[in-house]
């Protein structure tokens, strides 16, 4: 019997029959359909066999008939082995419940590691985790994902400049670079106070130092604003200058502003599938398939599963498709020249300290080629213009 390892699972037994007329006996079940394997004679009047357990009740009549005994030595099979777990159904629960503890506590987090900031930075950082749900004993599967998790921390602190998030087992690994920022310290060294770009003077206040520019004078870069040397000729000291001088410097922008613009945007319907892959297969246990884009962006969050220190070959994985449209921009003549000028002013900004003041702005020239708006801007700017010069031996 080709297949009789399917049968076997369905639970058999190792018998002896005992009595005068086996050989009967046995042409006796084969009439009755009564399948029996491994016959061994053990002696004239006994012998053994297997047989399935489903046939049992068939072998009743056909024992009465001959006489025989039929003891069984032996039970086989997934019924007997289900029948045996039930007695011990206490320890199988325990440990099915023990491997599930196991699995969830091997996919919680159990430490979050920040390196490379100060106090005042990482509890910052721990606060910001804290509020998109990251913190000790949460859910590795249910939190946002390492790329999720850094996007949102570099959008929400100004004190940093990157931050790399990483995933070690049960512990979440933060490295914080932070800003640099600038020290305002007042210098020891002797030092002049010279131009640092061309600029025309309208305020000055000299804290220490001799002023050799006025108000309204115009300077260039590198020119002289507060010397070092103090006193008179003959009797002349070294000091470290200092103050505070504000200069009207210059600034040019362009700008270039499509009228027409085209662009994709999401509508806010999704549709999303779940699976659970193993290895390279996957199942889906939930999905909406109701919603059909002809245009979308697809979105695949992955996760892994781990068993204390092992990564398991099962995988949760999330695909969101989002609906997305064209949408077409216009503007007209003077809105373009509106949108350009505000552009030009944003970057401008940027570029500037934070004390900078936009005094004034004019339009030198605005033009339309090719369906855009191309706009040059001048800027008049109060900002520091000192910048410190070390006094070296021989001035």
């Amino acid at each position: 019997m080709k297949n009789e390892w399917v049968y076997r699972m369905s639970g058999n037994l190792r018998i002896r029959i005992v009595g005068k007329g086996l050989e009967r006996l046995l042409n006796d079940f084969t009439r009755r359909g009564i399948y029996v394997w491994n016959v061994r004679r053990e002696d004239e009047s006994s012998l053994t066999c297997y047989m399935f357990l489903r046939d049992i009740r068939h072998v009743r009549a056909a024992m009465r008939k001959s006489g025989c005994k039929l003891y069984v030595l032996e039970r086989r099979g997934v019924p007997f082995w289900l029948k045996a777990s039930w007695k011990n159904s206490g320890i199988v629960v325990g440990l099915v419940a023990f491997m599930c503890i196991v699995f969830l506590l091997s996919n919680m987090i159990w430490r979050i590691e920040i390196t490379g900031a100060n106090p005042a930075v990482e509890h910052t950082v721990r606060q910001q985790l804290k509020k998109i749900g990251v913190e000790r004993g949460a859910l590795q599967f249910v939190i946002p994902s390492p790329e999720t998790i850094q996007r949102t921390l570099i959008n929400n602190m100004d004190t940093v400049t990157w931050i790399g998030v990483e995933w070690r087992g049960t512990t979440l690994y933060c490295q914080v670079v932070e800003k640099k920022q600038p020290t305002q310290t007042k210098s020891n060294t002797p030092q002049h106070l010279v131009a640092k770009k061309k600029a025309v003077i309208t305020y000055m206040f000299v804290e220490q130092g001799q002023a050799v520019v006025e108000v309204n004078d115009h300077v260039v870069p590198g020119q002289l604003l507060v010397s070092g040397f103090i006193g008179k000729e003959g009797q002349t000291e070294i000091v470290p200058a200092r103050g505070q001088i504000l200069g009207e410097t210059w600034y040019k922008s362009t700008v270039v502003v499509p009228m027409k613009t085209t662009f994709y945007m999401l509508t806010g319907k999704k549709r999303e599938t779940h699976y659970v892959r193993f290895w390279s297969w996957k199942i889906p246990f939930f999905w909406n398939h109701k919603e059909q884009f002809s245009q979308f962006e697809k979105q695949v969050d992955e996760r892994t599963f781990r068993f204390l220190t092992w990564t398991l070959p099962i995988r949760y994985e999330k695909v969101v498709w989002r609906e997305k449209e064209v949408a077409v921009r216009e503007y007209s003549y003077e809105q373009a020249k509106a949108v350009a000028k505000q552009i030009a002013r944003d970057q401008l900004k940027r570029q500037l300290p934070a004390d900078a003041i936009i005094q004034g702005e004019k339009v030198l020239h605005e033009a339309r080629e090719n369906g855009k708006v191309k706009v040059e801007m001048h800027y008049q700017v109060i900002e520091n213009i000192a910048t410190p010069q070390p006094i070296i031996q021989g001035d």
